[in-house]
């Protein structure tokens, strides 16, 4: 794909940890975040000379964990470990049906070595307890908002360009970088051959991580990022905002016209790239991603769920308004109602836009910081409701607990895994109903502390 030639060019380093608990949201990558976006921030191994070829900077031996996975026992990665360079060996004939040239896989697999530090990110999942409210307002922060401004106006053509070429909104694109690495000042420090090469051969996650492994390998054969550039998280998402070496392949484009796909230092390619990214997940032109809304007393808190989409004049005329008097949207345009607080906090109508951020990120306190943040850098105001002061996130065990209640009551929660989903949010919807409690389906300590006094195991 070829574009007009556009300036601008940056160079980016070190990754944004993005705090973030599932929260009971849809989406939430859960307990098997692979990418790393849910992941806080860890020290990177130090660069070496040749790094991604380099002895793992941290100690090789197996990573200590509590797993009863198969593959993540200590023999197991032991043994994962001394099969390592057989195992590399043996996916050439996969790199090769994929366009990775024999030179290119012997050259960029030559003295790969594992860096086992990694099993310990892909086993520990860590435990945070912020709630959306919190999690919005650290990212959306005055920082943040005026180094957005700063990077559109330095990259102005870019920006234009890519609103016009791809039909989306160019603060949504910015407030992505914003976010993903702070407009590139956190990228990552992992080089991603090494790092995914690591969990193509060792732990659980192997046969998703042959696909990246590869796509990793193709890039720097193809000479579309250097090799000594391609760094990122331990999960192998790297650039200004944070693909995977598969989603590059998918999505990445030659925005600036010089011949190569490099998301890591080029603002052309990584800001048209994720545009594409948007586009190609069903972003309309000329339409917000959501709006904040008022609702009236008495309002029928059932409706507030992904599978109940309405014009937005049907939406009006269950009384729905936008705050201080703001005009509702086209009548025919359809929106679900998001309360991502619970019926305490502020309310929102999402549109499809909204589902095309969460095809970059499927999260919802993810996509409406990323909404909101762009919405901020345009020049727009904070949301009127303002967040919950006493609302906390429930800890893992809690959200365990509250699942194994509900199951024991005779609720279909799904796993009582912690995570919460579609079905522990209907379940919670349907038990806040049957104790006349508001049912706006979040699992917080009031449901918790309302299960416990009424029994159940």
């Amino acid at each position: 794909m070829s574009h007009r030639k556009v300036s601008g060019r940056g160079h980016v380093g070190g990754i944004a940890g993005l705090a973030l608990v599932c929260l009971g949201l849809a989406g939430c990558a859960g307990s098997d975040d692979i990418t790393g976006a849910f992941s806080p921030p860890a020290a990177a191994p130090a660069p070496a000379r040749h790094a991604t070829h380099a002895a793992p900077a941290r100690a090789s031996a197996p990573a200590r964990t509590a797993s009863t996975h198969p593959e993540m026992t200590p023999r197991a990665l032991a043994q994962a470990e001394a099969n390592f360079d057989r195992c590399i060996a043996g996916l050439e004939p996969l790199a090769r049906s994929r366009g990775v040239s024999a030179a290119g896989f012997r050259r960029y697999t030559a003295g790969l070595k594992p860096d086992m530090s990694i099993m310990e990110k892909l086993q520990t999942q860590p435990e945070f307890s912020r709630t959306t409210g919190d999690y919005v307002t650290m990212l959306v922060s005055e920082t943040r908002i005026r180094k957005g401004r700063e990077a559109m106006e330095q990259n102005a053509a870019v920006f234009e360009a890519v609103g016009r070429t791809y039909g989306v909104d160019p603060y949504v694109v910015a407030a992505i970088w914003g976010i993903e690495t702070n407009y590139g000042s956190a990228r990552g420090s992992y080089p991603v051959i090494q790092a995914t090469g690591t969990l193509a051969c060792v732990g659980r996650r192997q046969a998703y991580f042959r696909d990246e492994f590869v796509a990793a390998l193709r890039i720097v054969d193809k000479g579309d990022v250097p090799e000594s550039h391609l760094r990122g998280s331990w999960a192998g998402a790297f650039g200004l905002t944070q693909f995977m070496p598969t989603a590059f392949q998918r999505d990445a484009v030659d925005f600036d016209g010089d011949g190569h796909r490099n998301v890591v230092d080029s603002v052309a390619d990584a800001m048209g790239s994720t545009a594409n990214k948007l586009k190609r997940g069903g972003w309309g032109a000329g339409r917000s991603w959501g709006y904040e809304v008022v609702l009236p007393r008495g309002f029928n808190y059932l409706l507030a769920d992904k599978n109940v989409r309405k014009p937005m004049s049907e939406w009006a005329a269950l009384g729905v308004r936008r705050p201080e008097g703001r005009s509702m949207p086209a009548a025919g345009e359809t929106a679900y109602l998001l309360l991502p607080a619970g019926a305490k906090g502020p309310a929102f109508l999402m549109t499809d836009n909204f589902r095309a951020i969460l095809s970059y990120n499927p999260a919802d306190a993810y996509a409406l910081a990323i909404g909101h943040l762009a919405d901020r850098i345009r020049g727009g105001g904070p949301f009127v409701q303002p967040w919950p002061e006493d609302q906390r996130a429930l800890s893992r065990l809690e959200r365990s607990e509250l699942q194994k209640r509900l199951a024991s009551r005779g609720y279909d929660v799904g796993e009582h895994d912690g995570a919460i989903g579609s079905k522990t949010r209907t379940a919670v919807r349907e038990y806040q109903v049957s104790v006349g409690m508001l049912p706006d389906g979040l699992a917080t300590g009031e449901v918790l502390e309302s299960l416990r006094t009424r029994g159940g195991s």
